[in-house]
């Protein structure tokens, strides 16, 4: 079980690095007032989603503990991302504080995700 629940690991986190990469690569045109959400974001957090899911039922599965508040309140941050996200991915730019704010709490569902015990 420990090797399956790697494998998670190994992908959510590639999924965080798809949805900041996409955020960090914009961060130019973002201060030109010219950034789009691009694919590699969109397909990052549904990763990120799916692999969280996934996740959760694993380790429950495996009898450890899962902070279910945790587990919630980093939902409800990638629900917003995802929200915001698919609903202005075909928009030839998005606003700079749409966009920033994708990348805010992106960066926050990192660090809860690390600092929240």
């Amino acid at each position: 079980m420990d090797v399956l629940i790697h494998l998670f690991v190994g992908l959510h986190i590639i999924g965080i690095a798809s949805l900041l990469g996409g955020f960090l690569t914009q961060m130019k045109a973002m201060g030109e007032g010219t950034a789009r959400y691009t694919p590699a974001m969109l397909h990052g957090a549904l990763t990120m989603l799916v692999t969280g899911v996934i996740l959760v039922g694993l380790n429950q599965a495996d009898d450890q503990p899962v902070d279910n508040i945790k587990i919630g309140v980093k939902l409800a941050l990638l629900i917003v991302i995802l929200g915001l996200v698919y609903v202005k991915r075909d928009d030839e730019k998005v606003d700079k504080g749409l966009f920033g704010l994708v990348g805010l709490l992106t960066v926050a569902n990192v660090f809860i995700a690390v600092l929240w015990t």
